[in-house]
This record gives C-alpha cells, structure tokens and sequence, in this order.
C-alpha cells in the first residue's frame, strides 16, 4: 500500500470506517474532507449485482449530469460534407476524417472525447487498437456513433459522462468538483443512479445496488449504506 500523507490521515479520522452513510452523508462528508490546494474532482464508484463476464449482465451507457463535470471537455469528431460544419456550430475542437485519423497514427491524441458519423466507423475501426484501449473509440451504446453529431458534442460539451461497469462490477463516473456543493453534486449524483436503474439487465438477480462510496481526487472515500442508494430513486 502507498504511504498516506499527514492530511490524507487527518482527513480520513472524521469518517467512521465501520459506519455507512446516507448519499447526503457520505456527500457532505467527501467535501469536508477535501484537502488538496485545487479543485477536486468528486467521484463515485458504484457496486452493482452483476456478473460482466456474461454479456446480457454487462452495463454500458452515459449520463448527461444537470449541472456537469466541471471539466473543459475537448471533442473531435469524424465526419465528412455538411456534417463538418455542423459539428464546428456545435462546437466541436477538431473535425475531420482521414487526415485526423493519420494524425492519431502518428501519436496525436489532444482530445477527451470522440464522435463519428456511422459512415466514419469503417476508417475510424483501423484506430480501433489506438483509441479502444484510452476509452476513445465512438460507441453507438453511448451515443457516439450517430449522424446527430450536433446534438452529441452538446452534450459531451455540457458534462455527459460515459461508464462501463468492470469486471468488479462496479461503475466509476466522476460527478463534478468539490466547488459545486453538495446540492449539485448530489443532482449529479442522482442522475447516474436513475440512469443505471434504467440500464438494469433483466438477468441480473438479487439486490441490484450493493454499495457505493463517494470520495474526492485525494481525499478518502465514504461508503454509502446499499439500502439508502434506493432514496435517489424517489
């Protein structure tokens, strides 16, 4: 294990490790804990009743979250015609087709997230190995692969968060910045736990939310209580 810091330790004495919290707890808790001299991101890890290693258990999509991630996201989009001027409106940082995948061969990648049109996806699947591994590659799933490239790089831009639950079970997605306060990043939070009841396989067995802890970049985490993630719901 890594050595903690002073602060890292001082921060975890005010959470009880034997206790689990309500969400709005475990929230207040994670900001009050933050300690870093920037603006930490808040994260949460959820624990879901699933076995991935079966696909009809695998839970995969994205989140537009009400008030972001509090991120500058850069977006590239590839395209061709008139749809490159419209993902420029939209507010796209680079579009393009062949000349932007000769590029990413050559080891460029100063981009966050990519979008493409399904017209793309036969030139852009030979970066596949590029981009697959850096959770780049455009995914009809998460809303990447569409011809609405518009729509898609408003809603990269506004703070829509894609996740994909690992081979744990558990789904990470990051909820804001400790600035936002814990009304927001609790709205946040909200709509990712509404969206992957949605996603909820029809397979999957049991108690479908086992935990969750909320925590900030550098601080430590707070567990939620599997019981109370179900009041997000209400």
């Amino acid at each position: 294990m890594p050595k903690r810091g002073k602060k890292y330790i001082e921060a975890k004495k005010k959470i009880d490790a034997t206790k689990k919290y309500s969400p709005e707890e475990a929230v207040k808790l994670a900001l009050e804990t933050a300690y870093a001299n920037f603006d930490e991101s808040v994260d949460v890890a959820v624990k879901l009743g699933v076995n991935p290693k079966y696909s009809d258990q695998m839970v995969r999509g994205a989140v537009t979250l009400p008030h972001g991630t509090g991120k500058e996201v850069k977006v590239l989009v590839f395209c061709k015609g008139e749809k490159e001027m419209e993902a420029k409106e939209a507010g796209a940082d680079f579009v393009g087709g062949e000349d932007l995948i000769e590029k990413i061969k050559s080891g460029w990648l100063e981009f966050d997230k990519a979008v493409a049109t399904p017209d793309m996806m036969g030139l852009v699947g030979k970066i596949g190995r590029i981009l697959g591994p850096r959770g780049l590659m455009p995914n009809a799933k998460t809303g990447t692969v569409t011809f609405d490239v518009a729509q898609a790089v408003k809603e990269l831009k506004a703070g829509r968060v894609e996740f994909k639950v690992d081979k744990a079970g558990i789904v990470h997605a990051s909820v804001g910045k400790v600035s936002f306060g814990p009304e927001k990043i609790l709205e946040n939070i909200k709509a990712l736990i509404e969206t992957l009841q949605r996603l909820k396989p029809a397979s999957a067995k049991g108690l479908y939310f086992r935990g969750m802890a909320v925590s900030t970049t550098m601080g430590p985490g707070v567990k939620v209580d599997p019981v109370e993630i179900r009041t997000l719901l209400d």
